[in-house]
């Protein structure tokens, strides 16, 4: 909701001082999209939107946690965005997990980049975990008010917004949002406003098998003006669970499914359904078409994998498949390593090919389970390759920290140039504490590897 600046100059002062609430104020809108998805107040910088419960755990439905970009990067500033907040439909009720779920995008095209933001816990008129989807609003101030996503699933237990993506499907200039609701994807075109969702919805289901879709991934694989959706989701038969994925072709009147992305990776029946792991679309090998990589830590035994397909106009070709198995990749794969629970894309070296980092969060270390693991593989020509990767972990020379039982090293990544030196730099969460290494010509180096707030790798979106 929008309040007269005028009228609200001190109060505004006061609540953003103490980061505890969002503050609307009338400002004009800039004159062209945002540069940064995420930069959610239009300064320049981009911003963190992390979940949280808020200050000292006062938000039992859960909220985002804004802390706003510098040009030194996160500042110290912070905006606690919640159902109870001014112009944000719903209430703050405990297990809503409001805010796990995020996605930004400058829906409105106002200069201000806006945040999608899950709530997949939300109860509505009866119906348990049915889950709903808002986009909180940019503006000078930070995020202000809300507009509810409608729901096409109304179910219990569908949680809406399980999984969110963004990108331009049908190529009118527009900012299109893929909700995960129900164990389907469904679509919502642009133009998305305050006023609501004014494009068609429309819903993506496999024909004859159960898939349940659990993740969504959106690029240009093809290299048209188009983005691209790939469906990661879990395959049920009479004896397994399976993952797989589903790429879902970019189209001018509508999305076009394509072919089933077979990631091998299979359970026996029973096991819990769950998410296939990070998936994302990067230009690896510098042909101007995004490459599909999707990590699947349940695959043989939880020991894991990486699984590539390669961009082309005709849609993901050949592809690639990495393991702790693999000639050049440091250490053996071991039941319940992980290897591909967390994965991230940016160019570390500077070469203009986008490189990959790995997660092994279940990576055990001397007699330590779980401590974690880090693997990065570098672009080229060919396409990612094992030559001079790199492997870190808590004993590594130049990182700081000890190697402790369940640490989880790795259980999140991002790759972001945080010093605009034109190299990406790795971002790893553990449960310890989470630290930045430096991108270099050379790759990652240790040296003035440094500790980062907790939640800030969270709050890096894509």
């Amino acid at each position: 909701m929008r309040r007269d600046r005028t009228t609200t100059t001190a109060l505004a002062a006061v609540l953003l001082a103490t980061g505890l609430a969002p503050l609307a104020l009338t400002t004009p809108a800039a004159a062209a999209a945002a540069k940064f998805a995420d930069d959610f107040n239009g300064d320049g910088y981009r911003d963190y939107a992390a979940y949280s419960y808020g200050a000292d755990d006062a938000l039992p439905g859960g909220a985002v946690k804004v802390t706003f970009g510098t040009a030194n990067g996160p500042g110290t500033r912070v905006q606690y965005v919640s159902q109870n907040s001014p112009g944000v439909p719903g209430s703050d009720e405990a297990d809503d997990q409001f805010g796990e779920v995020r996605v930004a995008a400058d829906f409105n095209a106002d200069g201000y980049g806006d945040l999608a933001v899950a709530a997949t816990g939300e109860d509505l008129a009866g119906r348990v975990n049915q889950g709903s989807v808002t986009v909180l609003w940019g503006s000078r101030t930070g995020l202000s008010g809300g507009t509810s996503i409608p729901a096409r699933s109304n179910t219990s237990y569908g949680r809406m917004g399980a999984d969110l993506a963004v990108g331009d499907f049908n190529g009118d200039g527009k900012r299109d949002l893929a909700v995960v609701a129900g164990g389907k994807a469904w679509v919502y075109r642009g133009t998305i406003s305050r006023s609501g969702v004014a494009g068609s919805v429309t819903s993506f289901d496999k024909d004859g098998i159960h898939f349940e879709v659990t993740a969504l991934v959106a690029g240009n694989v093809t290299g048209d003006n188009k983005t691209d959706l790939v469906a990661i989701g879990d395959v049920v038969g009479e004896n397994f669970i399976a993952s797989d994925a589903w790429f879902i072709k970019g189209g001018s009147s509508k999305l076009v499914p394509g072919r089933t992305l077979r990631l091998e990776s299979k359970n026996s029946a029973g096991g819990e359904s769950e998410r296939g792991g990070d998936g994302v679309i990067a230009d690896f090998n510098k042909d101007g078409k995004g490459d599909i990589a999707i990590g699947t830590p349940l695959f043989s035994s939880y020991r894991g994998e990486v699984s590539v397909w390669y961009g082309a106009a005709a849609g993901p070709a050949k592809s690639a498949r990495f393991t702790q198995n693999t000639a050049g990749i440091a250490d053996t794969a071991e039941t319940y390593d992980s290897f591909g629970g967390s994965i991230a894309a940016g160019d570390i070296n500077g070469d203009g090919y986008r490189d990959l980092a790995i997660g092994a969060e279940g990576e055990r270390i001397g007699n330590k389970p779980y401590a974690g693991a880090v693997h990065v593989l570098y672009g080229r020509a060919g396409g990612l390759t094992t030559a001079g990767s790199q492997f870190f972990a808590r004993n590594s020379a130049g990182i700081p920290g000890d190697v402790t039982d369940g640490d989880g090293f790795g259980m999140r990544l991002s790759l972001r140039d945080g010093n605009r030196d034109g190299r990406a730099d790795l971002y790893i969460r553990s449960l310890s504490g989470s630290l930045r290494l430096l991108g270099s010509p050379t790759g990652i180096r240790t040296a003035g590897a440094t500790s980062v707030p907790e939640g800030l790798v969270d709050g890096m979106l894509p």
